[in-house]
């Protein structure tokens, strides 16, 4: 086999890897149905990627590489708050359109660390959360900012994942609360105050027991900005 079918097959395995475990969310993926996709035998796979945990982490390097590019071909415009709340509508879409490897991206972590390749597009955000800070926009440092922007998003998009019916509007509020936060400048919306009150305390509900997925640390977080939504204290 020459070097280049290798990279082809490896490329292939991966890109079936991450197509079924994208369309199967939580759901066990076996290292059969890969190879037959693909159309190898089982020690080919393991030949790549050692096995079903180097496989799967490589998954999660193609998913944030994926999403790397989706963000690097949305055309920045020049104001670094508003590209943060279309980067975030952007992860939102990302998260919701690859639920499963979303999951794997975010949703199964290991404490104290972070796969590498999150780096990049936590660096792209911290670019535009010191951009901001560069114009005195925020009301808080750059990397704080970044990481509240994150928490946040995050744990939006786990948790319309996890709905039955994904609620955008829902993420959009969330957003402009987070935005609001690290700016000091509240964002219109156009949704009732009530009806904002009434969801945020719903998912403020939906929250027990996510530190399992989230972390206490970034579980916390989104917990200040939901209560700051549903005009409570955080538990």
């Amino acid at each position: 086999m020459t070097a280049e079918r290798k990279s082809d097959t490896r490329q292939e395995l991966l890109e079936a890897a991450a197509a079924l475990i994208s369309d199967a969310p939580g759901q066990d993926v076996p290292l059969r149905a890969i190879c037959e996709r693909v159309g190898v035998k089982l020690p080919t796979l393991y030949h790549f990627f050692g096995s079903k945990d180097g496989l799967l982490e490589a998954v999660i390097d193609y998913g944030f590489e994926s999403y790397l590019s989706l963000k690097k071909a949305t055309e920045p415009t020049g104001d670094p708050v508003e590209d943060i709340r279309r980067g975030w509508d952007a992860h939102v879409r990302f998260g919701l359109d690859n639920a499963g490897f979303y999951a794997l991206m975010y949703g199964q972590v290991t404490p104290h660390r972070r796969p590498a390749a999150a780096a990049g597009p936590h660096a792209a955000l911290l670019r535009l959360c010191r951009d901001a800070e560069a114009q005195g926009r925020l009301a808080v440092p750059a990397a704080g900012a970044a990481d509240h922007v994150l928490a946040a998003n995050v744990g939006v998009t786990l948790f319309l994942i996890t709905a039955e019916e994904p609620d955008l509007a829902l993420a959009a509020q969330v957003r402009d609360a987070t935005v609001a936060a690290i700016t000091g400048v509240a964002t219109p919306t156009s949704a009732a105050p009530d009806t904002r009150r009434l969801q945020a305390r719903q998912m403020l509900q939906a929250l027990s027991g996510a530190e399992k997925d989230l972390g206490r640390a970034e579980v916390a977080l989104l917990r200040k900005w939901l209560s700051t939504l549903a005009g409570t204290d955080p538990a």
